[in-house]
């Protein structure tokens, strides 16, 4: 249990406020174990329920809907309260509108399912303790109970006992304890539940003692038939006992007592030994049932499973049906639904869990469940079939839809416009089935897909183009081969379709055909494209045969093609192509399907008319065969033939002439071949057949022309030459003179032909005439080469030796001459070499570095960098170690400080008790019975008022105050949001009074840094919510600037700024003869004076003139220069000496003005630096030096004697100096022509002034400079102590309380809920404790301003300072630490491409060896190593390990990583690759960084150590001082007595109440008192009493007091007590009356 925080403060300043530290103790303690029993319950019902429920502190709240108590009782009699009963079981309206008065049917339905299971009465509250929170602690009893009561029944779990096992904070112990406070209500005895419990079930409670005492002993020896034999007694009423399962009761009693054990032992340590019970360590009868019954539960949860395991339904139902189980409605003809739901669930669970695992009971309950929900689902679904084949047999469409409607059919959505559709189709599918009748299977299909083709047909007579194409590609319809891009085209053509049929629906068969035709003709399509493109892809390629094979394509749509004209098509296809790509001027141009046909029209056409040519020139030769010449003129003229000049009247000579050609051919000629070749002109050879008459373009195999056969060309040559002759005989007897002459030209064109010929004849030779002589060289070379070969074979031997010792030479002499050269150039070698391996080794670490998953094989080449310190396993340890021992620490020292004060509170009450019986001694014999009253409330008189009186309520507000400012200390964003929420003049002057107030202005270092954080968050917050433009800065005048340079402006700033400036301005002031004048006008006047002076004449001049006219004059311009130049001289002096001393500026200010950079670069990134920096030096010099240049006097720069002041040309010149230096700070030139020298200077100063800011600016951050860390706060030895005033105080919390929405929205916050613990804003005489009435009303006014200047001070704790540590975390970082240090050993010593290869596969015997010479290494390493530098146990252990042995360890490692959410199996754990890629990248900075850590760690724990020390000491200090005053409290009443012994005091109940101490007792006439005695008799521990009682003479109870309870009582303001939970005392009469008796001197 956590201690609570804050307690009294220790300082001086106020009046030591005490309390009683037992009895506080004991309530603590009460509070605390309510909590736990809270968690307990809480927990218990969460586990029953399977949903998680609101903490402790929220749980009495959350159950007063009796929503949660409802859904327990539903758990345990689900027949008692269904699930649907419950009112607002979401609880919505609970939390809209809270409690409803129909919420308490909730509550009662939970009483009626505890009475229904027979849980005693006396356990369960009324419905008003529940719903209006009368007795919450006797609800969270019922509930315990009713956990024992269950688990005895075997119906839940058992409740857990976490007595010392949760924490609570100290504001929930002490919220609770005010609440049981508050209704004073006795806690009811959890322990005795079990007893109770044995005691209402109307059984021998003695005998039933004794058996389970019996029991327990048993239990203890451990023999099994001991402990057998012990539980079948019949006294112990335990049901259900199996002998077969007698061991494993022995195991589970066994455990369940160690563990009650433990927690009694728990217990013992916060819990007198008079209200320990037997039961506290032994177990109950209830709890011995309820662990057999848990046995008993689990025998038959593994029958259940081996029957699943066998798939046996009938052994099933045998095990569902075991009592134990308690499972509801099983039954036998639904064994089979059992076992498969049952066998899925384990299935489930075991894919969840990854491994088998017993279903539990309520899992099997659910399961079962859910088997009995399918079976009736299933024979309801039979009958809803049946019900619709008959429906189809009447023919009636409307009964059909309404049968396929029903909800048990389990078929699709049936659409009741299609009622004819579902009737049509499903009776012809009803008629084709054999049965007759049609099963639920195919009626979903089919109603699926019929429901499908309804939508579509409504889809396309509204024309939903949309939601056709949904219900088209749906899987219900099954439409195969739809297209998406063919969308539209099937939407027109079932459009045209529906419209042309005129059908009011459109079968299956219509869609699926229409998308079949449609995809055809699209195909077609498509193919026509395909072969189009094949052929030009042939034509392009230049092949026939690839040609004619595109064009026999069945989509191309091309007759007649036939394969003699192969070629013929390629020719003209080809030149039509090259026509087509010149015209369009596109190398990428493609014939078209229309030019492809033309093109095999042509070809066809075009072999046709060879054909028939070639028929003609066969015919002609048969002729001439025949020899008949007027048969041969004839075949000559055919048309076929293609012969032109054919006369009649040649027909002989013809005839002879071709038999000549014919004759000639046939001598040398061979007539045995069939084939002729014909040549076509622009198509090439035609090829003919002169048996079959068939022709073809492609050269025949084995083409052997018929040389006999005369050709068309021959034919017509003969022709042309017969023709020709018979017309020159014409011609010759009209023109011999003309023949003579050709003749003679012909003979010399025949002679010059020849000849030519034969040059060319020669010249073409040439090369035959080379190779003949090549042969011949050649020859004779191989023949000389032969014999040469013949005699190299006969010496092999000897050739080959002389070649080895020839190769041998010249590889010696390469080696050496390739030797020498590499020791030449040695050191270039090395170099190229080292530049290599750096080359490589760069680009890998590039790769490590800037890969976002760098791969293994990378990480392997730097995995050795991780070896170069042995000590940083250690140190990460070391680090996590210390952490958490420091969290522990400070812990501790937090229950020492609250022991610490309760000790100051004992002390106090101590004291007061002393005065306050000082003043009633005084009075006790004026006293009366009818003033004992008085004598009452004077006893209960607090001497001091106000905030700091002796009081609960006071002290709770003076802590809830201090609460309060060291959250608004050290959290300043809520003071920074606080300042902006007011107008500026208020937050001004808030600040200067209350904020400077609340940070003591700066005065240590704890303080200084938080008040830098208050000037940074502040600052931040304005910029980000105020400032919209860069220059808003300078023009706003932000408040927190403001604040700033008026902070550092006092005295500490006034030092700062004197050491900067102080010697710089004496010299100004001290130089006399400096005199600076930046007026023309002045200087111009000036020098008239002086001209006038010297010579007494008046000037011819005139006295007036403007600027412009004074700079015409030589001197004034003389003057003018030489003012500017000692201008210059006097300003560079001082911006040297302030770059010189910027370290004097104070830090505050230097990181504030960083800040600013930093805020304003964030905010605007666009912003230039310059402009930017404009704004840095108007805060660093503007506002922060200029005001002390230009008044040193005002700034305490310069010591100046009483009443003396400054010479006004002394004020000017330091006036024109912080001119100059602002318009440098400001980069601004002067408009003034004069002045361009002045501004050139300023353009050099400008760039050293940027200098400047860069060095203000470049400083360490507040935790750095003051040495401040997350544990500095812990490890003070004095509370933070502020003074503030009355005033200060009231106006803070109201300005809080007015705007705390608005500095924090958040209403979890936790300044809302210190707001809460103050309450109301005080008034000045609450807080002061004067009454008004000691006020005057003439002076009330001025005596409240007076009240409210009036200072008190405020020890500032942290009520939020408790500090956890989270062990899972540190446990998972450990194990992610050992991972990779085995992963690192792995990867050095086994190769592989990836981390999956490198763990799954084996090592090799040369890896193990290097595996375990590496870590030998690592091991002589570790003996030199000193004893507290060594590494850590466990990552020694790991050394030790094989790599195998290391690998199995990594992946059970990585399973637990993953399991944590630290690494992924998905990407093959790259996550720790990237881990040791990280700490190899930033190896040395993070070492660096842990040593800085552990230097600061240790320097943590030695403070913390000191600060032990000291609150131990002053307790024992404390314990001594108490001790010391009862002990002489004791003595003085010894001394006083007649007798040493003290005597004991003996009252009848009468003479008490005459006193006034008691009140009354419960049950008891008055008239009964005279028979009561009280008998008081003091302890041998001071101030300790026991109290005894008599009726009649008969003892009857005995009563501890303390008189430390008392006095705390008393503090609290209790004026009544119980005693015996009977007698009601008045607590200030009962101390009067000890006082007076015992304590009396």
């Amino acid at each position: 249990m956590e201690c609570k925080a804050g307690g009294a403060p220790t300082g001086a300043a106020y009046e030591r406020l005490t309390a009683d530290e037992m009895d506080e103790q004991r309530r603590q303690n009460i509070a605390y174990q309510y909590l736990c029993h809270l968690e307990e319950a809480k927990r218990w019902m969460e586990a029953c329920l399977k949903e998680e429920l609101p903490p402790p502190t929220e749980l009495e709240e959350s159950l007063r809907n009796g929503v949660t108590l409802a859904k327990l009782g539903s758990f345990f009699a689900p027949e008692i309260v269904p699930l649907k009963k419950i009112y607002d079981i979401e609880q919505m309206r609970y939390q809209a509108t809270g409690l409803h008065f129909r919420h308490t049917d909730n509550i009662n339905h939970w009483r009626k399912a505890m009475c229904h299971i027979g849980l005693p009465t006396l356990f369960q509250p009324e419905t008003t303790d529940i719903y209006d929170k009368k007795n919450m602690p006797r609800v969270v009893y019922c509930i315990h109970a009713l956990s024992l009561y269950l688990f005895r029944l075997g119906l839940a779990p058992q409740i857990q006992d976490l007595y010392g096992k949760v924490n609570f904070t100290e504001e929930e112990i002490n919220n609770m304890k005010c609440e049981l406070d508050k209704y004073g209500l006795q806690m009811p005895a959890f322990s005795k539940i079990g007893g109770i419990l044995a005691n209402e079930l109307s059984v021998d409670e003695a005998a039933v003692h004794a058996a389970v005492l019996a029991i327990n002993e048993a239990v203890e020896r451990g023999v099994v038939e001991e402990t057998m034999s012990a539980l079948r007694n019949p006294n112990a009423m335990l049901l259900n006992l199996s002998e077969k399962l007698a061991a494993v009761y022995q195991e589970f009693l066994s455990q369940a007592k160690s563990m009650k054990v433990a927690n009694a032992r728990n217990k013992a340590l916060q819990n007198s030994p008079e209200t320990q019970d037997i039961y506290d360590q032994c177990l109950t009868q209830a709890e011995i049932q309820g662990n057999i019954n848990k046995v008993n539960v689990n025998a038959a949860l593994e029958y259940v499973d081996e029957a699943l395991e066998r798939k046996d339904s009938q052994a099933l139902y045998v095990a569902l049906q075991d009592p134990v189980l308690m499972l509801r409605r099983v039954h036998r003809e639904n064994a089979e639904w059992y076992l498969e739901q049952l066998t899925m669930d384990r299935e489930q669970k075991g894919l969840e869990l990854g491994y088998m695992d017993l279903l539990e009971r309520e899992e099997i309950q659910a399961g079962v469940d859910v088997a009995n929900e399918t079976a009736t689902r299933e024979h309801a679904m039979g009958k809803a079939v049946a019900r619709i084949n008959a429906a189809l047999r009447q023919g009636d469409p409307a009964q059909t839809v309404k049968e396929l409607s029903n909800p048990d059919a389990q078929l699709p959505d049936v659409y009741s416009f299609s009622a004819h559709l579902y009737q049509q189709e499903l009776s012809v599918l009803q008629g084709q089935s054999p049965q007759g009748a049609l099963v639920q299977e195919e009626l979903y299909v089919a109603v699926e897909m019929l429901s499908a083709v309804a939508l579509i047909n409504r889809a396309i007579e509204a024309g939903d183009l949309n939601g056709f194409w949904a219900n088209l590609v749906s899987a219900a319809l099954g439409l195969s081969d739809v297209e998406e891009e063919n969308l539209q085209r099937y939407f027109n053509k079932l459009t045209k379709l529906k419209r042309q049929e005129g059908s009011p629906f459109l079968s299956w068969n219509d869609l699926q055909t229409c998308v079949n035709n449609t995809n055809l003709s699209t195909q077609e399509e498509h193919d026509k494209i395909l072969a189009v493109s094949l052929i030009n892809e042939a034509l392009g390629q230049g092949d026939p045969q690839k040609t004619f094979s595109a064009l026999l394509m069945p989509a191309a749509e091309l007759s007649d093609v036939t394969l003699p004209v192969a070629c013929l098509y390629h020719r003209i296809l080809t030149g039509a192509l090259r026509r087509k790509k010149q015209i369009t001027r596109d190398d990428n141009a493609v014939l078209w399907l229309e030019e492809i046909k033309q093109g095999v029209s042509q070809a066809n056409l075009e072999n046709a008319r060879a054909q028939k040519m070639a028929l003609g020139v066969a015919a002609i030769n048969q002729s001439i065969k025949e020899g008949k010449a007027s048969q041969t003129v004839r075949v000559l003229r055919n048309p076929d033939a293609l012969l032109s000049g054919v006369v009649m009247e040649c027909a002989q000579a013809y005839q002879n002439e071709l038999a000549r050609i014919m004759n000639v051919k046939r001598k040398n000629g061979d007539a045995t071949n069939y084939w002729v070749k014909h040549t076509v002109k622009e198509r090439g050879d035609f090829y003919f057949h002169l048996r079959t008459f068939n022709g073809t373009w492609d050269k025949p195999s084995g083409f052997s022309p018929n040389t006999t056969h005369l050709s068309r060309e021959e034919i017509q040559s003969a022709v042309n030459k017969v023709t020709s002759g018979f017309k020159r005989e014409r011609q010759w007897e009209a023109s011999a003179d003309f023949v003579v002459k050709l003749q003679a030209r012909i003979r010399g064109y025949l002679v010059r032909k020849s000849y030519a010929e034969r040059l060319h004849l020669l010249h073409r030779q040439i090369p035959a005439v080379t190779l003949i002589q090549a042969h011949w060289r050649g020859y004779r070379q191989r023949r000389a080469y032969l014999q040469r070969l013949s005699y190299l074979r006969r010496n092999t031997a000897a050739i080959i030796k002389i070649q080895s010792l020839a190769r041998m030479w010249l590889a010696r002499r390469k080696y050496r001459h390739r030797l020498r050269f590499f020791r030449r150039n040695i050191a270039s070698v090395i170099k190229i070499q080292a530049f290599f391996r750096a080359s490589k080794a760069r680009e890998d670490y590039r790769m490590l570095v800037h890969a976002k998953n760098p791969p293994l094989v990378t990480l392997r080449k730097f995995a050795h960098l991780l070896e170069q310190s042995e000590r940083d396993f250690w140190e990460e340890r070391e680090v996590m170690k210390l952490r958490e021992e420091v969290v522990k620490k400070i812990r501790s020292n937090q229950h020492l400080e609250n022991d610490l004060n309760l000790m100051d509170i004992k002390i106090g009450l101590l004291v007061k008790n002393r005065i306050t019986l000082q003043e009633v001694v005084s009075h006790c014999k004026k006293l009366t019975k009818k003033n004992k009253e008085q004598l009452s409330d004077l006893m209960a008189i607090d001497k001091q008022k106000g905030l700091k009186s002796l009081s609960k309520e006071k002290r709770q507000k003076l802590e809830a105050y201090q609460n309060l400012f060291y959250l608004l200390q050290t959290q300043p964003e809520y003071m920074a949001k606080l300042i902006f929420q007011m107008p500026q003049n208020k937050s001004t002057k808030f600040m200067e009074s209350v904020t400077f107030t609340l940070y003591n202005y700066a005065s240590n270092r704890r303080e200084a840094y938080l008040l830098l954080k208050l000037f940074r968050t502040a600052l931040q917050e304005e910029i980000n919510s105020k400032v919209d433009k860069v220059q808003d800065i300078i023009t706003g005048n932000p408040t927190v600037i403001r604040l700033l340079v008026s902070f550092y402006r006092s005295a500490r700033g006034q030092n700062a700024l004197r050491q900067i400036l102080g010697n710089v301005v004496k010299e100004v002031l001290q130089d006399k003869a400096l005199n600076i004048r930046m007026n023309p006008v002045e200087i111009y006047k000036t020098w008239i004076n002086q001209v006038e002076t010297q010579t007494g004449k008046k000037s011819t001049l005139p006295y007036d003139v403007t600027p412009e006219q004074a700079l015409t004059h030589q001197e004034v311009q003389r003057r003018m220069d030489i003012s500017i130049r000692n201008l210059i001289a006097v300003v560079d002096k001082f911006f040297s000496t302030i770059l010189a001393n910027v370290d004097q500026i104070p830090y505050g200010m230097r990181y504030v003005a960083k800040v600013l950079n930093n805020s304003l670069s964030q905010k605007f990134p666009s912003a230039k630096e310059h402009d930017i920096h404009k704004i840095v030096g108007n805060l660093l010099y503007y506002r922060f030096m200029n005001p002390a240049v230009v008044a040193p006097d005002a700034f305490d720069i310069i010591d100046l004697s009483a009443g003396g002041t400054l010479h006004p040309d002394q004020r000017r010149t330091l006036g024109s100096i912080a001119k100059v230096l602002q318009h440098a700070a400001a980069n601004k030139m002067f408009d003034d022509s004069h002045l361009g020298l002045l501004n050139q200077y300023l353009e050099e100063t400008y760039w050293k002034f940027r200098k400047f800011i860069r060095t203000a600016c470049t400083v360490p951050e507040p935790e750095e400079r003051f040495n401040i860390d997350e544990y500095s706060e812990m490890v003070n030895m004095t509370k933070p102590v502020i003074y503030i005033t009355v005033g200060e105080l009231i106006d803070t919390h109201k300005l809080l309380v007015e705007h705390q929405d608005s500095i924090a929205p958040d209403h979890k916050d936790p300044i809302h809920e210190l707001l809460e613990d103050i309450g109301e804003v005080p008034t000045v005489q609450s807080l002061i404790g004067e009454s008004t009435s000691n006020l005057s009303d003439v002076g009330s006014e001025q005596a409240l301003a007076q009240l409210r200047k009036l200072e008190m001070s405020l020890t500032l704790t942290n009520k939020f300072d408790m500090m956890e540590s989270n062990a899972e975390e540190m446990d998972a970082q450990g194990l992610l630490l050992s991972t990779k240090h085995m992963l690192v050993d792995v990867i050095q010593t086994q190769p592989g491409d990836s981390l999956a290869e490198l763990l799954y596969t084996s090592a090799s015997a040369q890896q193990e060896a290097s595996h375990l010479y590496l870590m030998n290494q690592r091991a002589r390493r570790e003996a030199k190593t000193p004893e507290k530098m060594k590494r850590h146990r466990s990552l020694l252990g790991n050394s030790q390990l094989s790599i195998e042995e290391k690998k199995r360890r990594i992946i059970r490692n990585l399973r637990r990583l993953e399991s944590l959410g630290l690494v992924s199996s998905e990407n093959e754990y790259q996550e720790i690759i990237n881990m040791i890629a990280k700490d190899i990248r930033n190896q040395r900075r993070y070492r660096q960084h842990r040593k800085a850590e552990l230097v600061k760690l240790r320097q943590t724990m030695q403070r913390l150590h000191c600060k032990t020390a000291f609150h131990e000491e002053q307790i024992d200090f404390y314990n001594q001082y108490i001790k010391t005053c009862l002990d002489n409290l004791a003595a003085n009443h010894k001394n006083s007595g007649k007798n040493k012994k003290q005597a004991s005091l003996n009252y009848t109940a009468a003479r008490l109440h005459e006193k006034g101490v008691l009140l009354e007792i419960e049950d008891l006439p008055f008239s009964q008192f005279r028979n009561v005695i009280f008998d008081i008799t003091p302890c041998d521990e001071p101030g300790k009493f026991q109290v005894k009682t008599k009726f009649l003479g008969v003892d009857m109870e005995k009563f501890q007091l303390h008189y430390q309870d008392l006095l705390q009582l008393q503090y609290e303001g209790v004026a009544v007590m119980k005693m015996f939970d009977k007698a009601k005392i008045n607590v200030n009469l009962l101390i009067f009356l000890l006082n007076k008796k015992f304590f009396r001197h």
